[in-house]
């Protein structure tokens, strides 16, 4: 079924939002998409410090293949728009007490790192992780992460019981990597995996290990910030024909003959649509911020159930002491950071530090002058009690970042705390992953597209296939499906 003479109305121009237009754009549809930032993007976004835009999202890219569909789609290609440096560090390690490893798309170099960093052992047990990884990768590409309503027992059919229990699949991610890894510090790297979907590793399911494998096949970076994707994606839709309003935000999704029929937005302008898609947090949605007729499409997701939050500091200045590469993590003693973060009860003494340094290549050379970096750590989602004394806590971080050898010398710095977040997208709580991956079940409960309100859709990485620019685009793509095939 076609989409010619189709009204779609998108709200918010985040990458799930941008995917779905040049998806039904390219279906014949009349796409309109309306944001309430001044520029598109949603969390992918850039904050301007010392004259330069920087990431304030993410850093990084993963899965181009599902990039390069979208610009080819738009009759282009994704080297057309953008400038990508494929990475082969994927980062330096530094525990309290000075132990240190790199990891590098190599992945026999990794192993060869990882015995010479802990032990022979180890280095069987890195190989027997990533060949599990490897396959975790392509049992679930195919029938979870392409598939826009997966279900467990369809999971099982498809891939056979065998192959499933071997993936783990009602494991939690720590007690997985405790099969592979004796050592702490090891488990505490690849249990991180688990923060990227704003979860825990004693609570996030084992089948997260596919993270290592995703990475292995490539992680790009972007010349001038990953902020770019955005407004290169919003080119390529409007060169289709999609016509994008910024500094449009929305207050209501219109309701008439039992479905979404349109948007009233907050200056009190109606546009009719035969089909609405939200790409904004599910939260917002059940929250009412949409409408109290919208509101009961989803469910609401109670504060107890949200991913974690972030403090993420943009900081210009310079770094001395231990030599950095783009990609740097900062790890305090292992036990006890996880278990304090859980149930979002508090922030721990000390965080796992991500810090990045945006001007810089694999080669770690210093660039001249002033450069830039963005330092975060995961933190619960309550908004301003996430976070009482962000001065006391920008402190107290930077020290644990110059005893680990990275003594910054700052001149400019801006800063976003949960209550910050949810500023930016109400509804959460400042929750940046939508509701928290927590038990085996909890990728299969994440929203689909289609909602309970006929002509209602939804996208973004707070539905499925979950959270991160690709799967975010992903998403977009279920969205877009799911209205061309609604008769």
């Amino acid at each position: 079924m076609t989409g010619r003479d189709r009204r779609v109305a998108i709200v918010g121009a985040g990458v799930g939002g941008l995917a779905a237009a040049i998806h039904l754009a390219a279906r014949g549809c009349a796409v309109s998409v309306f944001e309430r930032a001044a520029v598109p993007g949603g969390k992918l976004r850039a904050v301007e410090l010392g004259g330069v835009a920087m990431d304030a999202g993410p850093t990084q890219l993963t899965l181009r293949p599902v990039f390069e569909a979208l610009f080819a789609m738009g009759g282009t290609s994704l080297d057309a728009h953008l400038d990508l440096a494929e990475a082969q560090s994927l980062g330096r390690h530094v525990w309290p007490d000075g132990s240190t490893l790199d990891l590098h798309r190599d992945e026999a170099r990794n192993a060869d790192a990882i015995g010479a960093f802990a032990g022979a052992a180890e280095a069987r047990g890195y190989r027997d992780f990533m060949a599990r990884a490897r396959d975790a990768r392509a049992a679930l590409d195919a029938a979870f992460l392409q598939r826009a309503r997966p279900t467990a027992l369809g999971l099982a059919a498809e891939l056979g019981m065998g192959r499933l229990l071997g993936l783990s699949p009602f494991a939690r991610l720590d007690d997985a990597l405790g099969k592979h890894f004796r050592d702490a510090r090891l488990r505490q790297l690849f249990g991180g995996y688990a923060t990227y979907v704003g979860a825990s590793p004693l609570r996030a399911p084992a089948t997260l290990m596919m993270v290592a494998a995703v990475e292995q096949e490539g992680v790009w970076r972007v010349a001038g910030g990953v902020h770019r994707m955005a407004a290169a994606l919003a080119r390529v839709a409007e060169d289709m024909g999609v016509r994008l309003r910024c500094d449009a935000p929305v207050a209501e999704v219109l309701v008439a003959g039992g479905r979404a029929s349109g948007l009233r937005l907050a200056d009190g302008e109606e546009v009719a649509a035969d089909a609405v898609v939200i790409n904004a947090d599910v939260a917002a949605l059940g929250a009412s911020l949409f409408g109290a007729a919208a509101a009961g499409a989803v469910d609401a997701i109670p504060p107890r159930q949200r991913s974690f939050s972030a403090v993420t500091w943009l900081l210009r200045g310079r770094i001395t002491g231990r030599p950095a590469l783009p990609t740097n993590v900062v790890f305090p003693a292992p036990g006890g950071e996880y278990a304090a973060l859980d149930f979002r009860a508090r922030l721990p003494a000390a965080s796992t530090l991500h810090l990045t340094a945006l001007d810089r290549g694999d080669d770690g050379a210093v660039p001249d002058g002033e450069e830039g970096f963005q330092l975060n750590l995961t933190a619960p989602a309550r908004g301003a009690s996430a976070v009482p004394d962000l001065a006391a806590l920008t402190k107290s971080r930077l020290a644990q970042l110059a005893a680990a050898g990275f003594a910054l010398e700052i001149t400019q710095t801006h800063a976003t705390t949960p209550a910050g977040y949810e500023a930016l997208f109400p509804g959460t709580g400042g929750a940046l992953y939508g509701a928290a991956m927590q038990g085996w079940n909890a990728a299969f409960e994440r929203p689909r597209a289609a909602t309970r309100l006929p002509g209602l859709f939804l996208a973004g990485g707070g539905t499925h296939p979950g959270a991160g620019l690709a799967m975010a685009a992903i998403s977009g793509r279920f969205a877009a499906e799911a209205i061309l095939e609604e008769r």
